[in-house]
This record gives C-alpha cells, sequence and structure tokens, in this order.
C-alpha cells in the first residue's frame, strides 16, 4: 500500500488507522512522513472524552491560538446561560451565586496548589499584578528584576514604581528565544527587591526554571510574583513548591473561561504585607452594612473590594472543573506532544523555529517564522481555510490545546506555504 492510500485508511478509520499507518511507516522506514513525532506519541484523551460536544468551536475552526483569547468551553457557556435565566427569572434570590463562587474559588487553588484562603478573584491578571505593584511600600533604589520579552501587564507596574518612587526596573535580555536563569541570578543585587516574570513568555513561549529560581529567591529573601496566564490550565503550576509569593492569571486563555474572570494568590505569609484597594467588601463584617467596622478579613478575600463578575467566575469554574476532570498532567503531556508533531511539521517545511522544544523550557506555545518573512499573508491565507494563528513580535505563533488533534495539526501544516 502507498504511503498516500494509508493515509486515506487512517482518515477513514480514525484510530484504528492511525495505529495502520504507524505501523506500516515502521516497517518501510518512513518515519519521515511523520517528522520524527509519531501520532500514537500523543496521550490519548480519556476515554468517551467528546471533543465536538465539549468544544463546539471545532465544527467550524481549527483553532490554535490559546495563548491569546481561547474559546470559551461548552461547560462555561451553559454556566453563563443558567446564571442569565436565573438572574430573568429570580433576581438574585435563587442562585446562590456567591456559594458556588467559593467551589470556583476551591478549584482555581487546586490548579495552582495553593490553599483556597490565599486565592482572590480577579478582572484579569493586570489587577493582580497590581495589587502587588501598588500594595507593597517602595523605597527608592530598590530594584525589580524582569525580563525585556515581557507582556506589557508585567512591564507597565514597574515602570511607574521607577516614575512614582525611584524603583530601578532591570529588564534581561532574550537570547535565541531563550531566558537562562543564570542571566536573571546574575542581574541581582543587594538591593534587588524582587523578581517578576512570566512563567511562561507570551511571544516565544519559553517556559522559565520556576523552581529554581523561586528557590534561589526565597534563600534570599528576595519577592517573586509570576504572570502565570499562559501556564495557568496547561502547565503544572505548583505555588508552593516553586515558592511563589505572588501568581496572577485571567481565566480567557489555556483556562477556557471568558474574559474579566480571574485569580489572583498571595502567599498566606504576606497577606498582610499588600495595602488593598478598599471597597467595601474587603472587610470581616462586609453585609452588616449599617455597622462601619474597619478590620480587614484575614484571607485572600480582603482584595476583593466589591461585587463579582458572577457570570464569568462561574462560567470559569465550569471550565476549572473539565480541566481538572481531565487531569492538568494528561492536558500538559498531550498539549506539548501536539507542539512537538507541529515543530517537526514546521521543521520539514523550512520553518525556524524559535521556541525552545527543551525539557523543562517547552510550553503550549509553538513560535516560529517564515524566512520569507510572509506572516500576516500567511495568517490572511490559513483564515480563510479556516485555521487560525496570529503573529507576535515579528514570529508566527501557534498555540494548540489539548482538545486540538493530530489532524488538526496535519491540516495545519498542509495549509502552510512550503519556506
Amino acid at each position: 500500500m502507498s504511503v498516500f492510500n494509508a493515509g486515506v485508511a487512517f482518515r477513514r478509520q480514525g484510530r484504528r488507522g492511525e495505529l495502520f499507518l504507524e505501523s506500516k511507516a515502521r516497517k518501510v522506514g518512513l518515519r519521515a512522513v511523520f517528522k520524527g513525532v509519531f501520532m500514537s506519541d500523543i496521550p490519548h484523551l480519556p476515554q468517551g472524552f467528546d471533543i465536538a460536544s465539549e468544544f463546539p468551536i471545532v465544527a467550524r475552526w481549527r483553532f490554535f491560538n490559546h495563548a491569546g483569547v481561547a474559546p470559551i468551553s461548552a461547560r462555561a457557556a451553559a454556566a453563563i446561560e443558567q446564571f442569565a435565566r436565573e438572574a430573568r427569572d429570580d433576581a438574585y434570590l435563587t442562585g446562590r451565586w456567591y456559594q458556588r463562587a467559593e467551589l470556583v474559588r476551591r478549584a482555581a487553588a487546586q490548579i495552582i496548589n495553593a490553599d483556597a484562603a490565599e486565592v482572590a478573584f480577579t478582572k484579569n491578571t493586570s489587577e493582580g499584578i497590581a495589587f502587588v505593584a501598588n500594595g507593597l511600600q517602595w523605597q527608592a533604589g530598590d530594584q525589580v528584576i524582569s525580563t525585556a520579552v515581557e507582556y506589557p501587564s508585567n512591564v507597565y507596574p514597574w515602570m511607574n514604581l521607577a516614575r512614582r518612587y525611584g524603583v530601578e526596573h532591570i529588564m534581561v535580555g532574550e537570547r535565541d528565544g531563550r531566558i537562562d536563569a543564570a542571566d536573571i541570578f546574575a542581574a541581582v543585587t543587594p538591593k534587588t527587591r524582587m523578581i517578576a516574570l512570566s512563567q511562561v513568555e507570551y511571544a516565544s513561549g519559553f517556559a522559565h526554571d520556576m523552581a529554581a529560581i523561586g528557590r534561589f529567591c526565597r534563600e534570599r529573601g528576595i519577592l517573586f510574583c509570576v504572570d502565570g496566564i499562559q501556564a495557568g490550565g496547561v502547565l503544572p503550576v505548583d505555588v508552593k513548591s516553586m515558592n511563589v509569593d505572588f501568581w496572577s492569571a485571567d481565566g480567557h486563555k489555556w483556562m477556557l473561561g471568558p474574559e474579566g474572570a480571574g485569580v489572583f494568590y498571595c502567599r498566606r505569609e504576606l497577606l498582610n504585607k499588600l495595602e488593598p484597594e478598599i471597597g467595601w467588601m474587603n472587610v470581616v463584617n462586609a453585609s452588616d452594612y449599617g455597622h462601619y467596622d474597619f478590620t480587614l478579613r484575614s484571607d485572600a478575600k480582603r482584595f476583593e473590594c466589591g461585587s463579582y463578575n458572577i457570570p464569568g467566575v462561574l462560567a470559569l469554574g465550569a471550565s476549572l472543573d473539565l480541566l481538572l476532570e481531565v487531569g492538568i498532567d494528561l492536558i500538559h503531556r498531550r498539549t506539548l506532544a501536539l507542539g512537538d508533531y507541529l515543530c517537526d511539521q514546521l521543521r520539514q517545511r523550512g520553518y525556524q523555529l524559535v521556541s525552545s522544544r527543551r525539557a523543562g523550557e517547552a510550553s503550549g506555545i509553538v513560535s516560529f517564522v517564515d524566512p520569507q518573512r510572509r506572516h500576516q499573508q500567511i495568517i490572511q491565507q490559513l483564515e480563510k481555510q479556516n485555521i487560525i494563528i496570529v503573529e507576535r513580535e515579528g514570529r508566527l505563533r501557534a498555540s494548540p490545546h489539548f482538545y486540538n488533534t493530530a489532524d488538526d495539526i496535519d491540516a495545519l501544516a498542509a495549509a502552510l506555504p512550503k519556506a
């Protein structure tokens, strides 16, 4: 049987065809057909998991921008619809929204291995980072170290400290899509107060060695603040073993929730070190409206100064439950395998990879360059075929999630012009 006919058999027979095609390729020495990564190297989803019902977007799009604004899951959409019905029919009387929000808080804490008392709801990643930047007491000469390739939400708050207090903001450069931890450590001085990093850099997809950096910080009394939006929901996050002090992420990327509902983690020992923005809900007796007792809550709710984005929080909770049901470890392994499969095909087609695929440095983001720099033309051509990737910082960026398939990767690769 020709490789072409074997490919037809795969398309028609699904998983059975996949195994048959791989077996055939092994026998005739055609590993190159699979670009170095066999389809069976991609971990399977749980038995009975129905991609089409959980993610209706697949009916129309092959979507590879989960590092941007991801589709919400069907469960998240159902949670929003349920809230809308309850609010329409019964106002606040039957929904028990705030009680249900506490279950979401627990799920968010589980995703990052925190205690629920250390987790606050936010509007977005930026708000959580702002809690840190605006809540600590700064002195002229204090230093904050970040990288020169951070998303702006992890840059402008520190620049503002330089403007307001004379804090020095040091930015460590990227080399070939990587930022070595040793380069970060080399920038540290006795005046370094904080290291503020993205767990995964948004343009290159480089995943920092969180354990090494966190340990370095803790041993020296340096605070460690993490923008976690490109990691939460797709990479293992353990704020305790990583010695993270602050971690912030909105839910609209890998956590598959809507925009406007995020989480902020503050290590328990530091809760009273941040001065919160004050509203009416920060205090212990918030519901006792006529009794003005300005005693702040002792847990992370002290950072929640007003009413929640209830539909957003409940929708985020539905997607978090889905992620926990599938399992973050499986999601991580499957997403990395899909990325490796894509990288091999990109190499075969002549594209230059930017993203590190070294163990511990790879993430859900695959960043690559067309030597002919036809990036916008390529993006537009792909969208006409219902395939979505984006450009970031002069690079093409594809970010598959766990529900994407090898078939999706094949379609993307086939639609890319040869470089």
